[in-house]
């Protein structure tokens, strides 16, 4: 198996009752151990395939699946078959029943647990996950039962969370070992953060409507004395780690997000008990979560790009923005607009803290052309190319283009919200084949819009810059 270092990724789920307009949300970044992992937008069509198959290049397992694949969106690597990618890893997507499925959030079992489960090299790793769940499920629940089926028929060769949703609720999945895994319900007025660590706190097995778990957890559990807690049964405790590492790489994620979207609470960014779930202080927009995803310990001494804080605060903790982001996104399901388009799927490129989240609805039969365009060198024709050298340019000017930057993305946030509205309004009339037509050519309307806009803001970086370099000199302009 290749392990890629999709390892680096934060997580965010809502409830639908947490947000302000009722939506379901799930959202991740996609981080990557190098600097450069190019991404796409596709569409993976309906199909029927008898004895369908599906093969991983990375760990070589061989998955049975169901003959009939529904439309499906992903975000899968540009170029799967290179030697530190090696397969899809379509990491999020919606499918034609409006079921989202974001995989995978890496997580960590302990020493024990994996010496008497431990992984599956040649068993189901995150390469494969979206593409053998997203396709063939109907619900968010069905998704965690039909993973929970092919893992224990397979085995983990990673240890993974897995996050689902529908119009009515999220689910998050943990798969810490070979075999084991649970999963729990989001409350509808709540919402949770998981920072690359096991997160899922105590399991109510007498609640099978909020939670669900591997057959025989409980018995193996007691069978090699995993439970290190003199009652209940706290998945975290029994399965998850409790590092320095974590306390440096993971639970200053948890704690940002908690601050801001409950500043009431006083939390150390180093605590070992920051709460998987919590209800916010107020309703949870799309921005809000953007902001989380984009941020960097902004405000805080911890922020790696701040005027305050020490050298040492501000190298301190692994931040959530990236440069090596690859993508990030919010899956929106919006339970209160019609079928056609419910389903929406931001979507970033790049370093988050740069560069703008994109809607696109998912009831499509194609995908913006420069979102799915390959290009393995830098090309102003490439929306990941392009959003990445966004990045590059603000960061590497921070002070003189932070102000142009955050207009920027105020402006083309602004230009979304003003987009869904007005794609919503004017879907009503339609329907079938044809609704699907109209929301493929306002999608791609969106792009081009979008990326012209950066094209413009990074022609006026490099004409500023050109103002800066150091082999110059105050010249006489008479000479």
């Amino acid at each position: 198996m290749s392990n890629t270092g999709h390892q680096a990724c934060t997580t965010v789920l809502v409830g639908k009752k947490a947000s302000v307009d009722g939506s379901v949300m799930i959202a991740r970044n996609e981080d990557f151990h190098e600097a450069i992992s190019v991404k796409l937008f596709t569409l993976e069509p309906a199909s029927e395939v008898q004895n369908r198959i599906y093969h991983s290049r990375n760990t070589g397992v061989r998955v049975a699946l169901p003959d009939k694949a529904l439309r499906c969106t992903s975000v899968p690597q540009a170029f799967p078959l290179l030697k530190d990618a090696v397969g899809e890893y379509g990491e999020a997507g919606i499918n034609e029943k409006n079921v989202a499925v974001s995989s995978t959030e890496s997580v960590y079992g302990n020493p024990r647990v994996l010496a008497f489960d431990p992984l599956v090299p040649e068993g189901i790793g995150e390469d494969a996950i979206n593409s053998i769940v997203a396709p063939f499920i109907s619900s968010a629940r069905e998704g965690v039962a039909f993973l929970g089926k092919l893992i224990a028929q397979y085995g983990s060769a990673e240890g993974n969370g897995i996050l689902f949703a529908d119009t009515e609720e999220a689910w998050y999945m943990e798969i810490p070992c070979g075999h084991y895994w649970v999963a729990q319900r989001i409350p509808d007025d709540c919402y949770a953060i998981a920072p690359n660590q096991v997160s899922i706190e105590h399991i109510d097995f007498s609640n099978p409507n909020d939670f669900m778990w591997a057959e025989g957890i409980a018995a193996f559990v007691d069978t090699y004395k995993l439970n290190p807690d003199r009652e209940g049964f706290n998945f975290r405790h029994i399965f998850g780690t409790s590092t320095e590492k974590d306390r440096v790489y993971n639970t200053p994620r948890a704690w940002f997000a908690q601050k801001y979207l409950n500043p009431e609470i006083e939390q150390s960014p180093a605590s070992n008990d920051i709460p998987f779930i919590r209800k916010a202080n107020r309703l949870i927009s799309v921005e809000d979560v953007q902001y989380i995803l984009s941020s960097h310990y902004n405000e805080t001494v911890y922020d790696p790009i701040g005027a305050a804080g020490s050298e040492y605060e501000k190298t301190r903790f692994r931040s959530i923005s990236l440069s090596r982001t690859a993508e990030s996104h919010i899956l929106q399901l919006r339970p209160d607009t019609a079928a056609g388009v419910a389903g929406i799927q931001w979507l970033a490129f790049g370093t988050t803290a740069f560069t703008p989240y994109v809607p696109f609805f998912t009831n499509i039969n194609d995908t913006p052309k420069i979102y799915k365009k390959r290009t393995p060198s830098v090309s102003l024709d490439n929306a990941y190319w392009l959003f990445k050298i966004l990045g590059f340019f603000t960061e590497s000017r921070y002070r003189a283009f932070r102000d142009s930057n955050t207009t920027y993305l105020r402006d083309i946030q602004s230009y979304a919200f003003r987009r869904i509205h007005e794609i919503t309004e004017k879907a009503k009339p339609l329907s079938g084949a044809e609704l699907t037509a109209f929301l493929t050519a306002e999608n791609e309307k969106t792009a081009q819009y979008v990326i012209q806009k950066t094209r413009d803001l990074i022609a006026e970086y490099m004409l500023e810059s050109f103002n800066h370099s150091k082999l110059s000199f105050t010249m006489d302009k008479n000479l």
